[in-house]
Formats: C-alpha cells, sequence, structure tokens
C-alpha cells in the first residue's frame, strides 16, 4: 500500500519472537532508512514497542531524520467483540507512515 501510494519502498520486519529479538536487522534498516514505525497489538503504553522505540533510540540516534514512531492498541481495556477497532489496522499505520514521512 505505501509502495503504490506514496512512491516509496519500505522494510517490513516481523519479529517472530520478543525475547531474543533480531536487534541487529532492526537497526540496520534504520540505518538505511533513517525512520522507524514500530506497529504491535499491545496497549501504546508500556508494550513491547516501547523497549524497542528505546533501543533503536540509543543505537541509531545519530542516523534517524525524524522520531521513533509507534502504532499501538489503544490504552483501555476491550471486549473481544470490539477487537477490529482496537487493534492498529492499516489505515492507522499508513496515517502514521505518511506523518513520519513528512517531518
Amino acid at each position: 500500500m505505501a509502495e503504490d501510494q506514496l512512491g516509496l519502498t519500505v522494510d517490513v520486519i516481523d519479529l517472530q519472537s520478543i525475547l531474543p529479538w533480531d536487534e541487529d536487522t532492526v537497526c540496520n534498516s534504520v540505518k538505511k532508512t533513517g525512520r522507524c514505525l514500530i506497529a504491535h497489538e499491545a496497549p501504546l503504553t508500556c508494550g513491547f514497542g516501547a523497549e524497542l522505540a528505546a533501543t533503536v533510540q540509543e543505537e541509531c540516534f545519530l542516523h534517524l531524520e525524524a522520531p521513533v514512531s509507534r502504532v499501538a492498541g489503544w490504552d483501555a481495556p476491550f471486549p473481544h467483540v470490539f477487537e477490529p477497532f482496537y487493534l492498529p489496522d492499516r489505515w492507522r499505520c499508513f496515517a502514521q507512515l505518511n506523518k513520519l514521512l513528512h517531518y
């Protein structure tokens, strides 16, 4: 979607585990692109994305062209019937990616 609508190439990294996680792959991608968008299903506050963002900030600070950005679940409990509204969807990811590119 980003390639079609914005005309750019993105690296999508699907981490298979949260510990250990592939720090080298993530940091190499950030150093190459200068940007980092973290998307995950946990709440924004105290989620694993915060740990990823902290590591990227520490290890790749001089390579960043924009702040590390996150798209995550809302900081609120939810009934499972509302899961489609709680979890980040492609539109929220696309909006945050667009904001990140125009920083």
